[in-house]
């Protein structure tokens, strides 16, 4: 048998753990990943910025996340780093996002994560939990936005993978076709 992918090893029993992409949606990359993430039967939480949500094409994209089974998770409206913001500042640019969201998929799906960006967190967290949504911390790391050497993040994502604990990678903020070739 070839090998299935590092995914498959990380969904074998007592070895699971949670998959999350951040700074998308991003077009052709996102639903490359959608693509793979389907046909293995993968689950994953996206951590969207609003405005790629809002802009042409975003929404979409946040819709088929969706409706593949995905969670999402509000990264802000514009990846600025909100760490040194005041609360009101901050809830205003999550407000945003989760608007963005909304007109995207409705009220009825439920956003229950965020992620700050750069993992800068600041008054972030209590507005975060206060909108309904849980810090979503930054564990283990492909380090993508280092390098789209393929080998290199595939070496990176089996060092990264901790059982019960969660992997992040990178599906926008860039080219992505080494962290889609890595992951898949």
């Amino acid at each position: 048998m070839s090998d299935p992918g590092p995914l498959w090893r990380a969904r074998r029993p007592g070895r699971s753990l949670a998959l999350t992409f951040d700074d998308g949606p991003a077009g052709a990359t996102t639903e490359a990943l959608l693509d793979g993430l389907r046909a293995r039967g993968v689950p994953a939480t996206f951590c969207v910025v609003g405005s790629r949500v809002a802009a042409p094409g975003g929404d979409d994209v946040v819709r088929r996340i969706v409706a593949e089974g995905h969670l999402l998770g509000n990264h802000g409206w514009s990846y600025d780093d909100l760490g040194g913001w005041p609360a009101a500042r901050v809830r205003a640019d999550l407000v945003a996002t989760g608007a963005a969201i909304a007109d995207a998929v409705g009220l009825a799906v439920r956003v229950p994560y965020f992620r700050a960006a750069n993992g800068s967190w600041g008054a972030s967290i209590p507005v975060a939990r206060d909108l309904g949504m849980a810090p979503l911390a930054v564990r283990n790391t492909i380090d993508d936005w280092r390098t789209q050497d393929a080998r290199t993040l595939r070496d990176n994502l089996r060092r990264a993978v901790r059982p019960g604990e969660l992997l992040l990678a990178h599906d926008g903020g860039g080219d992505r076709r080494g962290t889609v070739a890595a992951v898949l």
